[in-house]
Parts: C-alpha cells; structure tokens; sequence
C-alpha cells in the first residue's frame, strides 16, 4: 500500500477520475493500480479565485517501479488488541446512552462482556417524536428531550465528528459509525459529519447489535441511588430495581444535574471548572458561502463552515458548534428553563447558518463555595431566559443591531430566527452578566473582520447556550476510577470530553480498563 499525497483537484470529479489523476501527478501506470481508496479530501479556499479539493489516496501498487515521495503504509485494522483479564461474575453497568456509553457497551461486547445499559431517556426513534412534538407544542418531557435519551445531546446536532486530538482511536470511533450506517466520506473528509436525520438510524442500528450481542437496555428508567460498602460498590438502584455490580460506568452527559447531586452527596470526588456560555447566532448561509468561497468557483462545494476565536483582555470569545444550513433548537431539559443549540440535517440545505457564540467563565464567577456552583449558575442564566422569552418555551432573540445599542428588537430583519416554537423579541442585555455582554461585542465586532456580515445588524442572537461543556470534573484516576471502587465517570458529563468524537474515544477507553482489569 502506497500513500500519495497533496493531489490538486480543480473541478468535480469521480473517485476514479481522482486515481488518474494522481496517477499523472506520481508518474504511474493506471493499470499497475490494484485497487485505490480515498485516506483524505480537503478544501483548500485561501485563495478564493482559485478554489481547489486536496486528496491523499491511499493505493495497492502492483508495478516494479520506485515511486518518489509516496509512503509506504499498511492496510488499516481497526480491531483493538485487548488483553481481557476480567472475571466478575456481575454484569458491568452503563449509566447512559449517549456517544461515551454506547461506544463502551460497543467495546464490551465485541470482546464477550455484557452490559446493562440504563437510560432515562426513551429509544432514539421515540425520543424525536419527543422533540418534535416539543417544538409543535411547547410541552417538554423532561426526560426525553434534545439533552436527555438514547444517542445523547449530540444526535440532535448536526453530527460532528471533528476533533483537534489527535488519537488513533478517532480512526475507530469512524469506522464503526460506518459500520452502523454512516455515509462513507465520513472516513476521509476533512471536517466529517453525520447529520441528525442519519444519525437516528445508525444509533438504532447500534443499539440493535449491541443487543444482539448480549447487551441489555432498560429505557425510560433513572438512576435514583447506590450502594457502596467498604468504600466499595455494591449496586445501582434505579426507579424500578436494584442491580447488583461491581462496576458502573457514569457516562451521564452534562446535563444530568439531579445526579451530580447524587454523586456529590455520595462523597464522589469532583471538582468546579471552566465552562462557557453565551448566545446563538444566525446569518444567512450564502453569505457564510460567499465570504468563505468568494464568487468564483465553479466547484460543487458544501455550504461553508467558519471556526473563529478572539482572545480579549479579561476573557475570550469563541464560535463553537456551527451549524451550516441549520436550525437553532429547543434544547431544554427542565421545567421552567430555555437552553438552545444548533442542528442540521446531513444535506445543511436550510436557508440560515448558525452556531454558539461563547464566552469563557471560570469558578470565579461562580456565587457560592459549593463543588456544583457551575450548574446552579447555568441554571439562573436558563431561568432567566425563560422569563424574558415569555415563560412559555419561547426563546428570546434579538437583532446583533440592537444587541449593540441595549434595546429590545421590535421587528425582524433580513435574517428569519428558526427556533421553535417560537421567539419573543427581546434585549438580552438583561439576562447576561456584563463581562459576557462586553466580551460579546468584541467578539462580533473581531469576527466581522474575518468573515464580512457576521457582525450585520440583522443577524439574530438567541438565548441562551450554557450547555457548551461540564460544569464539573469527577475526578479519576489513571485506571479510570473515582474515589469509591467500581465507579468510572466518562464522558462529557464527567468533563473528560467535549463533543461526540471525544465522547466516544472516552467510552472506548473506559471499557478497555474495564476488560483488562
């Protein structure tokens, strides 16, 4: 196998097409190619009057002839060579089924072990009647909803899958995605998605497999206690039963505040740490496109994407999660609270482009001296915006105009908010804290540099986005485990991971020291 790279394409071609032109490129014969596939797919738009792909192919050479430059490479194995050294006659516990605990079921019963998954959460493909009928209606079912069942707060996203760590199992965590029924070019493009309406069916797929392996689900049933002794545990005790095990895995998402407490009050160690909050913003996406590709290429390309950041005196200021041809969502998981988040479907073919806009928050901020003061402050943010936006759902938005001259918005402009159900117009001003307002506006104000029309008195800001990341760290050790024996904390919620990919490669190594220990 022979890895030929930095292959120009300058127009819409084939796959095949591609191999005859690295061929050209690398001086080869056609016909000594065995077969071919494609290792990497790029954008490269710095120069926006001449727009071309970047490909790195990967191919089996059967000639005789010294290919300058090309990397020898072997054929990829995505099998994981796991010493399993576990005995317990008790069967592990997963508590969560998002990316982190399916991924750690997936690793447990492709090497013979079988877990109890518990999620509170109904099945994916219940949970989007959830969520649809929460935008139609307004009603919210605390327990299914954008944050909370099977697929975690990441399938009603957009499905990304790009991360900056760089680790071998992400190559893995692809693979299987694949497996399950993710479109192929996740494997190879340069910022991989999978899109909501996709990812519904390969989680299900997931779940079916995992199922078929010996894997058990219990849906709709939460986690309320659990049994230690010795400093040891013993069970976890549901709403319906007690489950006797040695080993739980708490892959709980960062939403999940009543446990947090649980834990807390249990004498599991944790501690506060930096998060982020801040706003939605919506532009229209042939803007994004235009500043991003200009108006010259003739390419097919997808709707653009931008990931900026600004480094302020006091705080920073960065876009987080972008939605290309997406919505803003109804993300709430409590009564009484407005959390938004953005999603798209795979094709990002609707009219508005969206993503987080975020400032940094440190316990600094925070009121109190409790470990869990990060939670409470999101939660006084999200009650706040569900006062202004009309305590009934409705999120409160405001024009980036009036943003910058403290008033309420009156009337909409060029750019439509998608949230649902609906939208009261509002001054946002009046729920933030003063350093995100100003570090807000800098950030706007930086941004429109780079991308001309970010910062357009049109644009639409919703509120609000506290969900960015964990407001807490259960702290483990280098085995994976808490304070008390048996506990693993993974995932997101236990502030280890920041999005789907790293979710997934966190379940992954928590079920290796699960299996080797």
């Amino acid at each position: 196998m022979l890895r030929l790279e930095n292959i120009k394409i300058f127009e819409d071609l084939e796959e095949d097409e591609v191999l005859r032109e690295a061929c050209i490129k690398y001086k080869i014969d056609y016909k000594d190619v065995k077969d071919f596939s494609i290792f990497r797919k790029s954008i490269d738009a710095r120069n926006k009057q001449n727009i071309f792909y970047n490909y790195t192919i990967d191919i089996n050479y059967i000639g005789n002839k010294i290919i300058k430059n090309a990397k020898q490479v072997s054929k990829e194995n995505f099998k994981l060579n796991i010493e399993v050294k576990r005995k317990s006659s008790q069967r592990p516990v997963i508590i969560g089924a998002g990316p982190s605990g399916l991924f750690c079921a997936l690793i447990l019963v492709q090497n013979g072990i079988k877990p109890i998954i518990i999620e509170q959460g109904k099945k994916v493909e219940d949970r989007k009647k959830d969520v649809e009928d929460f935008q139609k209606t307004g009603k919210l079912n605390v327990n299914s909803n954008v944050q909370f069942g099977e697929g975690g707060a990441g399938t009603f996203s957009d499905g990304k899958l790009t991360t900056g760590v760089n680790n071998p199992l992400c190559r893995k965590v692809l693979y299987e995605f694949v497996e399950f029924g993710a479109p192929k070019q996740i494997m190879y493009i340069n910022k991989p998605h999978i899109g909501t309406d996709n990812l519904i069916n390969i989680i299900s797929n997931m779940r079916n497999y995992i199922i078929n392996q010996g894997g058990l689900f219990l849906f709709e049933e939460k986690v309320v206690d659990f049994e230690i002794e010795n400093n040891k545990l013993l069970s976890i005790i549901t709403n319906n039963r007690k489950i006797e095990t040695d080993t739980a895995v708490f892959a709980i998402g960062h939403s999940a505040r009543d446990t947090f407490e649980t834990m807390y009050e249990k004498g599991i160690k944790m501690e506060k740490k930096n998060f982020s909050v801040g706003l939605r913003i919506e532009h229209n996406q042939k803007m994004i496109n235009k500043s991003q590709y200009g108006t010259k290429t003739k390419l097919k390309l997808p709707p653009a994407e931008y990931k900026l950041v600004y480094h302020g005196k006091e705080r920073s200021c960065y876009t987080f999660c972008m939605c290309p041809g997406g919505v803003v969502m109804a993300s709430s998981s409590n009564n009484g609270e407005i959390v938004t988040n953005g999603m798209s479907q795979f094709a990002r073919n609707g009219e508005n482009a969206n993503s987080a806009i975020l400032v940094n928050v440190t316990p600094d901020d925070f009121k109190g001296k409790s470990v869990l003061e990060g939670m409470y402050f999101q939660k006084e943010l999200e009650e706040k915006a569900f006062k202004l936006g009309g305590e009934n759902y409705y999120a409160p938005i405001q024009k980036v105009g009036d943003f910058f001259e403290n008033r309420k918005t009156t009337e909409i402009g060029k750019v439509k908010p998608t949230y649902k159900p609906g939208v009261t117009m509002s001054n946002l001003q009046e729920i933030l804290p003063n350093y995100v307002i100003n570090t807000l506006k800098e950030g706007i104000i930086d941004f429109d540099k780079k991308i001309k029309g970010f910062g357009d008195k049109d644009s639409i800001l919703t509120g609000v986005e506290t969900r960015s990341s964990s407001p807490v760290r259960i702290i483990r050790n280098e085995e994976f485990l808490c304070n008390i024996e048996g506990i693993y904390p993974c995932g997101e919620g236990a502030g280890y991971a920041g999005g789907i990919m790293t979710a997934s490669i966190d379940g992954i190594k928590c079920a290796i020291k699960i299996l080797e220990r």
